[in-house]
C-alpha cells in the first residue's frame, strides 16, 4: 500500500501590499559650506595676534629687548598668515574678493618699502657708530658733532615713515558682502594682521626717531613739564635715549672715568642697534613673503 504524503505549503505574495508613499524629501544645498570650527592655522594666528596686542599694552617697559620681542612676534604672525594663504580654500575664498585683495597688496607694498628704507638707514647708523666710538676715545668733539648731526638727520628720515604707516589699513569690506563664516573669518584675520603690523611699526619708527631727535638725555626729559614732551619721552626706547646729545658734548672737559662710562653706553647701544636691525630684517622678509603669497591667490 502506497501511502500518500500530503505536504502543506505556505505561499507568500510576491508583491507587498500598496502603502501610501512618503512625500519626497527636498534637499537644500548651499554653494558655500559654513564650518563649525576654525582651521587650526586660523586659531593659531588669532592667538599670536592677541599676544601681540598684549605686548603693545606695556609702554612702561620700552627697551630695545621689548622692541625686538615685538618684531619677532610680528614675524611669527606673518609666517602663520603665509601658511594660511597657501591653503586651497583660502585661494577659493579670496578669488571672490579680488578688488579687496588688490588694495591689501598695496598696503603690503607700503610696508615693504618702509621697512626697506628703515633697513638702509639703520645700516648707515651702524657704520657711523663705529666712527663715533673712535671719536669718543680720542675726545674728538668735532667728529662727535658730525655723528650727532647725521644721527639727527636719520631720525628725521625715520619720522617721515610714520605718516606712511598711518595711511595703511583703511580698506574694509562691509559685513553684508561676506557670504560665509569662513570668508568673514579670513578677511578679519588679514585685517587684524595689518592692524598689529601698523602698531608694531609705529612703536619701532616712533621709538627710534624720538629717541635720537631729542636734545635732552632721558633723565632730563622726564622733568619736562609740557605734555607733548612727556608723551615723546614715553614713546622713546630707553637705551637709545640714554645716549642723548647731552652725554656726548664737551668730551675734552670730561674725565677718563666719565668717558669710559660713555663708551660703555655706546657699546651697549651698538648691541641694541644690531638686535633691532636683525629683528626688523626678519620682519621685512616675512612681509615680502606675505605679499608674494597674497599675490599668488590672484594668479593661481
Amino acid at each position: 500500500m502506497v501511502g500518500s504524503v500530503f505536504k502543506r505549503s505556505l505561499s507568500f505574495p510576491n508583491k507587498t501590499p500598496n502603502r501610501p508613499s512618503k512625500p519626497p524629501i527636498s534637499h537644500h544645498i548651499r554653494s558655500i559650506s559654513l564650518p563649525c570650527r576654525s582651521h587650526p592655522l586660523i586659531s593659531q594666528v588669532k592667538d599670536e595676534i592677541n599676544e601681540l596686542k598684549a605686548w603693545s599694552c606695556k609702554p612702561e617697559n620700552r627697551t630695545s629687548a621689548w622692541l625686538c620681542d615685538g618684531l619677532i612676534r610680528l614675524k611669527d604672525v606673518h609666517d602663520s598668515l603665509h601658511d594660511i594663504l597657501q591653503l586651497p580654500q583660502t585661494h577659493e575664498l579670496l578669488s571672490h574678493k579680488r578688488e579687496w585683495v588688490e588694495k591689501i597688496l598695496e598696503d603690503f607694498l607700503r610696508f615693504v618699502d618702509v621697512y626697506g628704507i628703515f633697513q638702509t638707514s639703520f645700516l648707515a647708523l651702524k657704520e657711523e657708530q663705529l666712527a663715533a666710538r673712535v671719536a669718543l676715545r680720542r675726545k674728538d668733539d668735532s667728529k662727535i658733532a658730525v655723528y650727532l648731526k647725521s644721527r639727527k638727520k636719520m631720525a628725521q628720515e625715520i619720522a617721515k615713515l610714520v605718516s606712511s604707516i598711518r595711511s595703511i589699513g583703511r580698506y574694509s569690506i562691509p559685513p553684508s558682502a561676506l557670504v560665509s563664516i569662513a570668508e568673514a573669518e579670513l578677511v578679519g584675520v588679514i585685517s587684524d594682521v595689518i592692524d598689529v603690523t601698523v602698531s608694531v611699526s609705529l612703536a619701532l619708527f616712533n621709538g627710534i626717531s624720538i629717541s635720537f631727535a631729542s636734545r635732552k638725555s632721558s633723565w632730563m626729559a622726564l622733568n619736562l613739564s609740557k605734555k607733548a614732551n612727556k608723551v615723546k619721552t614715553e614713546e622713546s626706547i630707553q637705551e637709545f635715549q640714554q645716549m642723548g646729545e647731552a652725554n656726548m658734548w664737551g668730551l675734552r672737559k670730561k674725565g677718563d672715568e666719565e668717558v669710559r662710562m660713555v663708551l660703555k653706553r655706546m657699546q651697549d647701544l651698538e648691541r641694541c642697534i644690531a638686535d633691532v636691525e636683525s629683528g626688523s630684517e626678519k620682519t621685512f622678509r616675512s612681509l615680502i613673503n606675505t605679499r608674494v603669497s597674497l599675490l599668488n591667490t590672484l594668479t593661481k
